[in-house]
C-alpha cells in the first residue's frame, strides 16, 4: 500500500527502501552533462553522455560510501532540555526532535507529498466502518538493542499509548467514542487494532507513534529508528548514535543512515547559535525567525532556505465568555459579527507580512494554510484591508465616528486591551501595527504583554482579558487535529471554551460539520464538510487570522541531500538520507 513516486527525485519508495540520494544524483548529473543533441551526432552523442553519467553515478556513490564510513557527526541545537525520551510522552520541541530521530513508526507522512507511506508496516487496511486498522509488518526488523520486532510490540505500544494513567498527548487524536481499544495479535507480523468509534484519517495518525519494545528492559531506549540515544549530559548535549540494526538500505545495498552520529547541543541563545552556524560549528538550524534568516541571508545566501508558507498562523480573538468580568457593553461588541469583521478589515495584513516578517509571511485566509494542499479551501481569499468597509459594518450596529473617536450607540468610546506574550518581538510589533491601524477608524487599543503562565491563566481560567494575540503551531494536516479547537465544548475553543451547548447557531453548525467529517471515511465528503467549516470561520471570524509565517531554515553547504520543506521537521525529515561532505571546515 506504499506510494511509488515515479519522477519524484526527492523520494522514491521501492519495497519501503529509499533511493533518494541516487535519484537526485542522477537527475543532477543528467542535467549538467546532457547537452542538446543535433544532427548526425545525436545518437552517438547521447550514448557517450550516458556512459559518462554511469561513471559519474558510480564515482558519486563511492563518495557517499566514503562519507558514511568517515565517522561523520552531524551537529545542531535543541533550545531546551528534553523533558522525556519516552516517544509516547513527547510534547515539547526537544523531546519531539529526539522522538523523530530515534522512533520507528508503522506509517510515515511523506513531508514532500503529504501522503502516507509504509515504514515498519508494509501494508495496512482500514475496515469495520473506519474502526479497525490491520497492519502487515516488515519481516526481519530488530530493535537497536537487538530484540526482534513483532506484532506484540505494536500491541504493547498501543496499550501504553491509550492508558489514561500515562497521559500521552498523542493519545487524544486516537480517542473515539466510549469503550476500550481492542488489540488482536493475528500472527507474528499481523496485528489488528479496533477503536470504539470510527476515526477519519486514522492511518496518518500513526506517524506520531514511536513503536516501543514489549520485552526489552530498556523500554524507551530500545528503538527502531535510524538513531538511538547514546549519551545525555543535562544542560550540555544529547548524543545520538547510528542504530546498528536499522532496517533501511539504499539502492546499492548499503545500510542507512549514512551519518554515524548526531550531537544535539542544548543552546538557548539564538544569537550564539547563528554565530556557531556561520563559523562551521553547526550544520543547520531547523527553524528560524525572519530577522535571523535575513542575517544569514546577508552573510551566506547559500545557507538560507525559505521553503514557502508554513502551516503555522498568527491570530487574534475577542473574549466572548458570558461569565467573564467584562462590562456588558463590551461583551455585546465582541459577540457582534459586524464588529469582528470590521476589526479584521481595519488591519493591513500585507503590511504585517512585509514589515514585521520581512516579507517571509503571507496574509492568512483562515484556519487552514495554503500549504495544506488537500484541505485548504481554495475558494476563500484573505480579508482585504478596507477601513471604509469596516466603518460601514460598524454603523450597522450603531457605532459612529465623531471627532476621531468611534463610539457605540450608548456613547461609549471604543477602547479595549490586547494581551500577548512578552518577549516575542514579532507579536509585540504586530500589536503595535494593529494599534496604529485601528486608530485609523477611531479605536483605542491598549497593548498588554504578559509572561506566558500569566497569559495562559487569563485565557483559560480567569477569563479576565478582552482580546488576545497568539500563534498556532500546526503539525497535523488532518481536520481531526482541530477538533479540540472548533467543537463548542472543547477547552481550546478559545473565544468561548467548554460550552455545555453551542452559544450561537453558527457554532452549532460547525459542531455538526466537524462531527460529520470525523465520522466518514469518504475523503471527498470530509473535504466538503471541512470546506464549509472554513467558510463559516471566514464569515464569522471568531479568530481573526492575520498571517501564515514561512518555513525558514539554514543549512550548511557541508550537508548533502537536504531539501527543506514546510512540514516539520523542515530540514531533517529525511535524516537517514543526509550525507556530510567536507566543503566547510568544521570546528568541533
Amino acid at each position: 500500500m506504499g506510494q511509488s513516486a515515479a519522477g519524484d527525485a526527492e523520494l522514491s519508495i521501492v519495497s519501503g527502501q529509499s533511493l533518494a540520494v541516487h535519484s537526485i544524483v542522477v537527475v543532477h548529473c543528467a542535467r549538467k552533462l546532457l547537452p542538446a543533441c543535433h544532427g548526425s551526432r545525436g545518437v552517438a552523442g547521447m550514448k557517450q553522455h550516458r556512459f559518462r553519467i554511469i561513471l559519474v553515478v558510480i564515482s558519486l556513490l563511492g563518495a557517499i560510501t566514503a562519507f558514511a564510513q568517515s565517522g561523520s557527526e552531524l551537529r545542531f541545537c535543541l533550545h531546551s532540555e528534553p523533558k522525556t525520551f519516552n516517544p509516547l510522552l513527547a510534547e515539547d520541541d526537544s523531546s519531539e526532535t529526539i522522538r523523530y530521530l530515534t522512533g520507528g513508526v508503522l506509517i510515515r507522512v511523506d513531508r514532500l507529498t503529504q501522503n502516507a507511506i509504509p515504514e515498519l508496516a508494509t501494508a495496512w487496511k482500514i475496515s469495520n466502518g473506519g474502526r479497525t486498522i490491520i497492519f502487515k509488518l516488515r519481516d526481519g526488523v530488530r530493535f537497536s538493542v537487538n530484540t526482534p520486532f513483532s506484532a506484540e510490540d505494536v500491541g504493547y505500544t498501543v496499550r501504553q499509548l491509550m492508558d489514561p494513567a500515562l497521559h500521552s498527548p498523542t493519545a487524544d487524536s486516537f480517542r473515539s467514542g466510549e469503550g476500550a481499544v481492542e488489540i488482536q495479535v493475528l500472527s507474528r507480523n499481523r496485528v489488528a487494532i479496533t477503536f470504539p468509534a470510527p476515526i477519519a484519517g486514522l492511518d496518518k495518525l500513526f506517524d506520531q507513534v514511536g513503536i516501543m519494545s514489549a520485552k526489552s528492559p530498556q523500554k524507551e531506549m530500545a528503538v527502531l529508528g535510524p538513531y538511538h540515544v547514546a549519551e545525555y549530559k543535562a544542560g550540555s548535549y544529547v548524543l545520538l548514535q547510528r542504530n546498528p540494526n536499522y532496517w533501511k538500505h539504499d539502492g546499492s545495498g548499503k545500510q542507512l543512515p549514512y551519518i554515524e552520529s548526531i550531537k544535539l547541543d542544548i543552546q538557548q541563545n539564538r544569537d550564539t547559535e547563528i554565530l556557531r552556524l556561520l563559523r562551521g560549528e553547526l550544520d543547520f538550524i531547523n527553524s528560524l525567525d525572519a530577522e535571523y534568516f535575513d542575517k544569514i541571508l546577508s552573510q551566506d545566501s547559500s545557507m538560507a532556505h525559505d521553503a514557502g508558507v508554513s502551516l503555522d498562523s498568527e491570530q487574534m480573538w475577542f473574549n466572548q465568555v458570558a461569565s467573564s468580568p467584562l462590562p456588558d457593553y463590551k461583551k455585546e461588541w465582541f459577540r457582534s459579527t459586524n464588529f469582528r469583521r470590521a476589526i479584521s478589515e481595519a488591519i493591513n495584513r500585507d503590511d504585517l507580512a512585509r514589515i514585521v516578517f520581512h516579507g517571509h509571511a503571507r496574509p492568512a485566509v483562515g484556519p487552514v494554510s495554503v500549504a495544506n494542499k488537500f484541505w485548504f479551501n481554495s475558494k476563500l481569499q484573505p480579508h482585504p484591508f478596507d477601513p471604509t468597509s469596516a466603518l460601514q459594518r460598524l454603523s450597522q450596529d450603531g457605532f459612529q465616528l465623531r471627532d476621531g473617536v468611534l463610539r457605540d450607540r450608548q456613547g461609549h468610546g471604543v477602547e479595549f486591551s490586547l494581551i500577548t506574550n512578552s518577549g516575542n518581538k514579532y507579536r509585540e510589533r504586530m500589536a503595535t501595527m494593529i494599534q496604529q491601524d485601528l486608530a485609523g477608524i477611531g479605536i483605542k487599543l491598549n497593548i498588554v504583554t504578559l509572561d506566558f503562565p500569566s497569559l495562559i491563566e487569563r485565557i483559560t481560567r480567569s477569563f479576565n482579558y478582552e482580546a488576545c494575540l497568539l500563534g498556532l503551531v500546526n503539525n497535523d494536516l488532518d481536520p481531526d487535529s482541530q477538533m479540540n479547537i472548533w467543537l463548542s465544548s472543547a477547552e481550546n475553543h478559545q473565544w468561548n471554551p467548554n460550552q455545555k451547548s453551542p452559544a450561537t447557531n453558527w457554532e452549532a453548525e460547525i459542531d455538526k460539520l466537524m462531527r460529520a467529517q470525523a465520522s466518514t471515511l469518504d475523503s471527498r465528503k470530509r473535504k466538503t464538510y471541512f470546506d464549509q467549516v472554513q467558510e463559516i470561520a471566514w464569515e464569522q471570524e471568531p479568530f481573526i487570522y492575520l498571517v501564515n509565517r514561512n518555513a525558514l531554515s539554514a543549512v550548511s553547504p557541508s550537508v548533502h541531500n537536504a531539501h527543506p520543506v514546510v512540514l516539520r521537521p523542515q530540514v531533517y525529515w529525511n535524516i537517514d538520507q543526509l550525507v556530510l561532505g567536507n566543503e566547510v571546515a568544521r570546528k568541533h
